[in-house]
C-alpha cells in the first residue's frame, strides 16, 4: 500500500535564480534533481520558455545542458518535436536494473576488499542521516543520502573502470530507484536492507555484501514494476 504522504507533488524542489557563476554544472544538476524526483517525468515533453522561467536562465544555457542530458539518456532531442524525458520501456527496465544489480554486487566484493574503517565511518554518518530524513517522511532527503551510500561503496571499488560504467548505468535509473520508495513497505525494507550492508562492510564480507546488494536491487526493479505508471508530479513545470 501507498504512503498517501509520498506525494512526489509535495517534494516539488523551489529553487532560486541559478546564479551565473558554474551556470552549466548547476543549471544541468538542477534538471537531473527535477527528473529523478519526478518533477519532469518520463515522458513529459520540455517547455524551453517555462524552464527558463523556473531557473531564472536564458535558453542557450537551458540547450546547453539538455545537450549533456541528452548524452546522459535521461533526455530525447528530437529535431522536430524538441526535447522529452526519457522513458524506458518495461524490457528495457527490466534488463538495466539486472545490470545496475551486478555493477553493485561487484563494487560491494571489491569494496570490501579495499575499504578503510575511515569510509565505513562515513558511510554510517549518512546512515543515520538517511535514517532521520525516513523519520521525517523527507524523502527526497533520505534519497540523496541513500544515493550517496552506493557511491562510496562504489568509489570504495577502487575500480575507475568500474566507476565509469556504473556511474553512466546509474543515471538512467535513478528517477526509477526514487520511485521505488513510493510503497512504505519496501521504503522500511530498503532500510533494513542497508543495515545488512554495513554489517557485511565491517566483517569485510565481500560475498555477502554482494549477495544483499545484487537482491537490493532487484526489489527496486520489482516495486517500480508494481507501481507501473502512477502519476508522478505532473503540473509542477509547465503543465
Amino acid at each position: 500500500m501507498q504512503n498517501p504522504n509520498l506525494n512526489p507533488s509535495a517534494i516539488s524542489p523551489e529553487l532560486p535564480p541559478v546564479p551565473r557563476q558554474q551556470l552549466h554544472d548547476t543549471v544541468v544538476d538542477h534538471l537531473r534533481r527535477f527528473i529523478v524526483e519526478g518533477v519532469l517525468e518520463a515522458g513529459r515533453k520540455l517547455n524551453e520558455r517555462e524552464l527558463c522561467e523556473t531557473l531564472g536562465i536564458s535558453r542557450t544555457p537551458l540547450r546547453e545542458a539538455l545537450k549533456v542530458l541528452a548524452a546522459e539518456g535521461l533526455i530525447e532531442i528530437s529535431p522536430n518535436r524538441g526535447a522529452s524525458v526519457s522513458k524506458m520501456s518495461e524490457a528495457e527496465l527490466r534488463e538495466t536494473f539486472e545490470l545496475m544489480s551486478g555493477l553493485e554486487a561487484f563494487s560491494g566484493e571489491l569494496a570490501c576488499e579495499r575499504i578503510t574503517a575511515a569510509e565505513i565511518a562515513e558511510i554510517r554518518a549518512l546512515h543515520d542521516a538517511m535514517l532521520a530524513c525516513r523519520a521525517q517522511n523527507d524523502l527526497a532527503g533520505y534519497y540523496s543520502r541513500n544515493q550517496a551510500i552506493h557511491d562510496k561503496i562504489n568509489e570504495a571499488a577502487r575500480n575507475p573502470a568500474l566507476r565509469q560504467i556504473y556511474v553512466t548505468v546509474n543515471r538512467r535509473l535513478q528517477a526509477l530507484r526514487f520511485r521505488s520508495n513510493f510503497e512504505t513497505a519496501k521504503w522500511d525494507r530498503a532500510i533494513h536492507e542497508h543495515e545488512e550492508m554495513l554489517e557485511a562492510l565491517d566483517a569485510r564480507d565481500g560475498k555477502r555484501l554482494a549477495t544483499i546488494l545484487r537482491q537490493h536491487l532487484l526489489a527496486k526493479r520489482d516495486a517500480v514494476l508494481r507501481i507501473g505508471d502512477t502519476p508522478s508530479a505532473q503540473g509542477q513545470i509547465g503543465n
